[in-house]
């Protein structure tokens, strides 16, 4: 049975001979130009591109996250930390599903992959009774005259529940959401800054893996060097096509064919050695390191000498990264819900984070060292 390149050139001995000639191709070539694919933006989007399926992405992901959740959120009323408080009692069991430590997590979470996070308070005859981590796709902002937002649209199981923010003793909905430029109500998330990187480097994977399933060649060109001439113009097209179909793209790199009537293989791309497929990864996998704030020492990523040490690295995730978010959450979590707890408030506890020991070792020997202190101000200083 005649393959394909066979019934391309004329069918076999009994064909009739073709005597339209069509002068000026004799290279076709199976490099593809067009447009970058990029993929789409949105929560589920990027979530499936990145957090399911890039390793970069999930483990950035999860190391801020569980991170982040390591630094404790005490209670303080009057400037006293209380161990025993209805609202320390909240934060260490939200609700019926979650301890505190998960819900924190997926606010941390949320950030990062969204950049919204929301938090829903279960308020039972105007007593706050639980606290609720929604999914950020599903929470939509019902902005009213002035713009401000004066709800939030749950929409779960085909239903939607309207969460008002006129509500007592609190608004139903905290929303945290990282600074974007250019929107009003909604946060951008690292994620979203890392989106080329991210597909840069799930197209090398994707690449790679097409090369090596196809014996690890790359593409090339097919040259008509037979005696009767060129191509005709029928025969040109129909193997253009059908090398297009067959062989061009990702999916086909490499992939091996069989060649007669005149036909010769010529190697016209770049070897994977050329074009450095692992080299190009790293750099994307440190382009989205970047975006979240996370040294790429930490991930594992060689080439990175930008810290001394891993210690060093350890610190500088921790101060420019951790410290921040943790921050930030506090404080929203704090005047959230310190109106319906006799204005308690919640600060995060750094004391026992072992990256920032020697950042705590320096501070309390310049506030010990300082005689012009007193020790209630050098107790202030310190947090106690």
């Amino acid at each position: 049975m005649p393959n394909w390149i066979s019934r391309l050139m004329g069918g076999g001995a009994n064909a009739p001979v073709e005597t339209k000639n069509f002068a000026g191709h004799t290279l076709i070539s199976l490099s593809a130009l067009g447009p970058a694919n990029w993929s789409q933006r949105g929560f589920a989007s990027l979530v499936n591109q990145g957090f399911a399926r890039n390793p970069v992405v999930y483990r950035c992901v999860r190391l801020i996250a569980e991170a982040a959740n390591r630094v404790p959120l005490v209670v303080s009323e009057d400037g006293k930390k209380l161990d025993e408080h209805p609202l320390a009692e909240l934060l260490k069991r939200p609700n019926g599903r979650q301890s505190g430590g998960e819900m924190l997590e997926a606010v941390y979470a949320y950030l990062q992959t969204a950049g919204n996070a929301y938090l829903q308070a279960g308020i039972v005859e105007g007593q706050v009774r639980g606290l609720f981590c929604p999914r950020p796709d599903r929470m939509k902002v019902v902005a009213g005259a002035d713009g401000w937002p004066v709800a939030y649209d749950y929409t779960a199981g085909g239903r939607t529940m309207r969460l008002r923010q006129d509500s007592e003793p609190l608004p139903n909905v905290l929303h945290m959401a990282l600074f974007h430029p250019m929107d009003d109500h909604y946060g951008m998330a690292p994620l979203e800054a890392a989106q080329t990187s991210l597909d840069i480097h799930n197209a090398a994977g994707q690449w790679n893996k097409a090369l090596l399933d196809n014996a690890a060649r790359p593409s090339g060109a097919l040259v008509y060097s037979a005696g009767g001439g060129n191509l005709t113009e029928e025969q040109f097209e129909r193997l253009k096509s059908e090398l297009e179909q067959g062989f061009a793209g990702a999916a086909n790199a490499g992939r091996p064919m069989v060649l007669e009537g005149g036909l010769d293989w010529k190697t016209i791309a770049l070897t994977p050695r050329d074009m450095d497929f692992i080299e190009a990864k790293h750099a994307a996998a440190r382009d989205i390191a970047l975006a979240f704030g996370v040294p790429p020492m930490l991930l594992g990523i060689p080439g990175d000498n930008t810290y001394a040490n891993l210690a060093e690295a350890n610190r500088a995730l921790w101060r420019q990264t951790l410290v921040p978010l943790v921050v930030r959450v506090a404080e929203e979590l704090s005047n959230w819900l310190s109106p319906a707890f006799g204005g308690a408030v919640v600060l995060p506890d750094f004391d026992g984070v072992e990256a920032l020991a020697e950042d705590r070792a320096a501070l309390w020997e310049r506030v010990g060292s300082a005689p012009f202190l007193s020790d209630a101000e050098k107790r202030a200083m310190v947090g106690l």
